[in-house]
């Protein structure tokens, strides 16, 4: 069996600014039970059954994703800190796959924006001809450049209306209506169980997923779920996302 990682207070950068930090995990390493295991004991405590050996362990698990029998991968629980642009957040947490995540937001009423929490895109992408809500290709790097220059513009502006609004006494909450709002980066605090989650990478790593959200999903499956749950992630691939190895254990 691979090791699992788990890469408690681990923080990854993501984008020009952000990051996902795991700052919890459920089973705790220090219980020496891995989430895989805590699956497969979930899926057991049915019958009142305990491990068989890693190939029966191994072989249930792969055969409860396989035939969606998915309540015991929500006895794993992960908790995120996670700094992204507010249109990567109003994506996030509307998105229904985390119905059942619990969620404590960054408030701009208590604490003020810095000059620097504004996302700057490293290339403008084109509108997509075919899909509404999708973007393909980039833009000419001279109009590119242009674009650039009038958005740092704009950020710049507006966090100084923003401080001179909070000099002359305005409430940090009014003052806000002066910072570009999809722009801005927030931070919220997350918890979410392993179910809930490969629903939620399983649309979010997708090709025709934003850029802005994708990245963030495509951090938390290869820096935080992938090395704590490799068993799972092995499943994953194969029967959800319908990649990597072509070795199901369920079939010996």
């Amino acid at each position: 069996m691979a090791t699992p990682i788990v890469n408690l207070g681990v923080r990854a950068d993501v984008l020009d600014k952000g990051f996902v930090e795991l700052l919890d995990y459920m089973p705790h390493p220090a219980t020496n039970v891995s989430g895989d295991l805590a699956i497969v004991n979930a899926a057991r405590v049915s019958f009142m059954g305990e491990s068989k050996g890693e190939d029966a362990d191994r072989k249930l698990l792969f055969y409860l994703l396989k035939h969606q029998h998915t309540s015991p991968f929500e006895q794993v629980q992960f908790k995120f800190r996670v700094n992204a642009p507010l249109l990567t957040y109003w994506q996030w947490i509307r998105h229904r796959t985390f119905h059942y995540q619990s969620v404590n937001s960054q408030s701009g009423r208590y604490t003020p924006f810095d000059e620097n929490d504004f996302y700057v895109p490293s290339v403008w992408r084109q509108q997509s001809k075919s899909n509404k809500q999708a973007s393909e290709g980039e833009i000419a790097p001279e109009k590119s450049a242009d674009l650039m220059q009038k958005l740092l513009a704009h950020y710049d502006q507006g966090y100084k209306l923003y401080s001179e609004a909070l000099e002359a006494g305005v409430s940090k909450e009014m003052a806000r209506l002066f910072l570009p709002g999809f722009s801005v980066y927030y931070t919220w605090v997350m918890s979410v169980d392993a179910l809930n989650l490969m629903n939620f990478l399983r649309l979010r790593m997708a090709p025709d997923a934003q850029y802005e959200i994708r990245v963030y999903a495509e951090t938390i499956y290869e820096k935080f779920f992938k090395p704590a749950l490799p068993w799972t992630a092995q499943a994953f691939d194969q029967f959800v996302l319908g990649i990597g190895e072509a070795s199901d254990p369920t079939s010996d």
